[in-house]
This record gives C-alpha cells, sequence and structure tokens, in this order.
C-alpha cells in the first residue's frame, strides 16, 4: 500500500489539511448525468458543478435532443474553465430501447481513451444507468434533489432504476432533510444537503439598484415569485391573491413548464416576466417588497427544498410560504419565514410585511441563521464525503489483492 495513500487517508480521518489533499484525493474527472439543462434555470447542478470544475473536470452529460439526423451525435461545448456541456442528439421515432442503445454507443464513443475508473459519475436522474450501468466508475454519486417519481410525466420504471442507483451509489446526497428521512435506510453513505445559497450574488438585491424596463414601471407594492412555473405552482391562490388586493403587483418570474400557459389566470395586477437569467435575478428582486413560495401541498412537493428560501432571505425580502415541510424546519420554526395554509393567511401574511415598518431584528436574525450558509461549504462538505469514499475504495481493492486488512482508527 503506498505511503501516499496512506498519507491521504490520515489526513482525512484526522480531519484536518482537507484542502490541501482535495485535488490529488479526488478522480480526475466528473461525468454529471443531468435531465436538467444547463442553460434552463440555474439551480442546485450548475452550483455544485462549477465549484467542482476547480477541482476536476467536469462534464455535463444531458438527456437527449431529437432531430431529423440520420445519425446520433454528441455536442461537446465549452462553457467555463473545465466544464464542458455534453448534448446527445439523436433520431425522431426512436423506442426507449433504441434511445439508450444509441445514448450507450455516444457514451462509450465519450469513454474511448479514458479511464472509467478516473471518473466520479454524478447522478441527478436514475433513467441515465440505463445507458451507464456497463461502465465502473471511480465514486458513483446519486445527489437525490428531488423525489422525480412524484413529478408529471415521471417514467413508470423511475422508482425500480432508482433502486439499483442506490444499489450501485457509493454516496448519497439528498436535497432536503425530509427526503434524507425518507431515503436513509436506502443506502449506508447518505447524507442530506439541503438547499444553499451564493451569499455575495443574493446580498447585492439589498443595495439600491435601476430595476430591469420590464418592471421598474410597475407602481406599488411588489410582491414576487421567480422559478420553474409547472405542476407544483399552486395558481389558484395567485388567482385569490391578485383578486383580493388589486392594488398588488404579483411578479412572476420564470419558465412555464409541463403546464398549460393558457391555464395561467389574467389580471391587470399580474405580470409574468418570463425567465431571466441568474446574473438578472438580484436587479428584479430588488424592486419586491416581499417575496413568496405558492407550491400546492401535495406527492410533487412533498420532499422538495426549494433553493428560493434561502436565496429570497439572503436578499433581505420577508418570505411567505405555503406549508412545505422542509421550509416549516428549519425557516417557518425559527421565524424567518412566515408559514400560510390557507388562502386567507397566505394573504394576511403578505400584508403584516408589506406594513412591517421594522424589519431590523428580524434581519439580523436572518443573517445569523445564514452565517454558516454558503454553496462552497456545501461543495466542500460533499467533495470531503466523496474523496474519504474514494480513498477507501483504494484502500478496499489494494487490501483485497494482498490478502491484507487495515484497521483505522477515527474514520
Amino acid at each position: 500500500m503506498s505511503s501516499a495513500l496512506l498519507e491521504k487517508h490520515r489526513l482525512f480521518t484526522s480531519k484536518i489539511n482537507k484542502s490541501e489533499v482535495l485535488e490529488s484525493a479526488l478522480p480526475k474527472n466528473l461525468l454529471c448525468f443531468s435531465h436538467l439543462r444547463w442553460d434552463f434555470v440555474y439551480q442546485r447542478p450548475q452550483h455544485l458543478m462549477t465549484r467542482f470544475s476547480s477541482v476536476t473536470a467536469v462534464y455535463f452529460f444531458e438527456e437527449p435532443i431529437f432531430t431529423d439526423t440520420e445519425k446520433s451525435f454528441l455536442v461537446v461545448s465549452k462553457r467555463e474553465e473545465n466544464l464542458w456541456v455534453c448534448v446527445p442528439h439523436l433520431c425522431h421515432g426512436l423506442n426507449s430501447r433504441q434511445v439508450n442503445g444509441e445514448l450507450t454507443a455516444l457514451l462509450d464513443f465519450f469513454i474511448t481513451g479514458k479511464d472509467s475508473s478516473d471518473f466520479i459519475f454524478w447522478y441527478y436522474t436514475p433513467m441515465a444507468l440505463e445507458f451507464s450501468d456497463h461502465l465502473n466508475a471511480g465514486v458513483t454519486v446519486y445527489d437525490c434533489m428531488d423525489e422525480l417519481s412524484a413529478f408529471k410525466f415521471a417514467p413508470d420504471s423511475l422508482k425500480s432504476i432508482e433502486h439499483r442507483l442506490f444499489e450501485k451509489a457509493d454516496v448519497v446526497f439528498t436535497g432536503g432533510r425530509s427526503l434524507y428521512a425518507a431515503k436513509k435506510t436506502l443506502h449506508s453513505n447518505i447524507f442530506p444537503f439541503p438547499s444553499s445559497i451564493d451569499k455575495k450574488h443574493f446580498n447585492t438585491a439589498r443595495l439600491q439598484q435601476f430595476e430591469p424596463d420590464d418592471q421598474v414601471n410597475i407602481k406599488g407594492p411588489k410582491i414576487g415569485f421567480y422559478g420553474v412555473i409547472d405542476e407544483r405552482f399552486d395558481i389558484a391562490l395567485i388567482e385569490t391573491i391578485a383578486d383580493a388586493r388589486p392594488d398588488w403587483n404579483i411578479i412572476m418570474i420564470g419558465p412555464v413548464v409541463k403546464i398549460d400557459p393558457a391555464a395561467l389566470p389574467l389580471r391587470p395586477n399580474l405580470f409574468y416576466l418570463g425567465p431571466k437569467s441568474y446574473q438578472q435575478l438580484p436587479a428584479y428582486i430588488s424592486g419586491w417588497d416581499v417575496a413568496m413560495v405558492p407550491f400546492l401541498i401535495d406527492e410533487s412537493t412533498r420532499f422538495v427544498s426549494p433553493t428560493k428560501t434561502p436565496e429570497y432571505l439572503c436578499a433581505g425580502l420577508p418570505v411567505v410560504s405555503t406549508p412545505i415541510t422542509d421550509i416549516i424546519d428549519p425557516y417557518g420554526k425559527n421565524l424567518l419565514v412566515s408559514i400560510a395554509a390557507t388562502d386567507s393567511a397566505f394573504i394576511g401574511a403578505i400584508e403584516y410585511w408589506l406594513n412591517c415598518e421594522n424589519r431590523e431584528k428580524w434581519l439580523e436574525k436572518v443573517d445569523k441563521f445564514l452565517l454558516t450558509m454558503s454553496w462552497d461549504i456545501t461543495f466542500a462538505d460533499m467533495a470531503g464525503h466523496i474523496s474519504q469514499t474514494f480513498i477507501g475504495r483504494q484502500f478496499a481493492e489494494r487490501d483485497n489483492e494482498t490478502g491484507t486488512y487495515l484497521i483505522s482508527q477515527g474514520a
């Protein structure tokens, strides 16, 4: 067993100098299989993969685009230093077996000349296991950010394939504490990592800014939401608020997916501003008075841990939310976010914040709570778990070869 490997293990188990050995203690590459596109909404995958690209080459493998092409091909584009987005292009009309066959061939072509043991395979979608299961990575990570089986149009086979992914994964992360509670018995090396924040980015919303052109001329109180507007969105609640308070302006930013845009209510005080880039968000929310999380309470939101909650708070905005479990605990319990279970309570909570003249004590409490939250910390902690697992696997493989066993303390 090499002295270098022993030294890496000593440093990690003693929990010192992790930053000094992080890069050398991880595989050289990371291949991320995602159901979300890099250029869609900037959220958990983008935050984490960008940070991992500082210590390993990152390839973000998206779901296929179907075109009129006669032959499947893979488009690889560099987005940041040490980070590439890989988009498979497949022919229209393929059945699921053919799709997975084409994706397997493209993945094998991508891996050609590389050693899969030099990769972290990072899964956001268990469905990617259908075309990647034949490869053995140095470490397999499942970042279970949502209960995807509860989402609209989820494949019937998703749960069974996820079970296979739990068996294959070396490390599992969950996108919130309620999801961790539901999954913790399925894996022996599983850790909760709720949504975090980029403080520097959202703190800028506290500074006086010029609002963007499509919002600056909206006069009166602004109650805002940004994010994906989909089947989890409580359309009826938004309609009720708009009708009950015609002097309030309801600002909604984000793409509309998986629901018919025609189903969204239209009112003079409802403003759908469409998708905005991550860089644009602070300028928009700097002009808001209250932010909201107007989600339905059903199976699709049972385990959701909205990234926007700490981002709103970091921007200095009061937040009113429906009773989402991972918002109730910790944000509601710590009196950082107002939780409203009925339409009238939701309206009353917004009204309270609009009339609240002194938010200083609340904001001090918010800042204290957010003190130890950041995507940088989340990345470092995740990388530490992966590194320990990777080093542990190397030990196990070498010990199996030599017939010896290593007993370490403090691991």
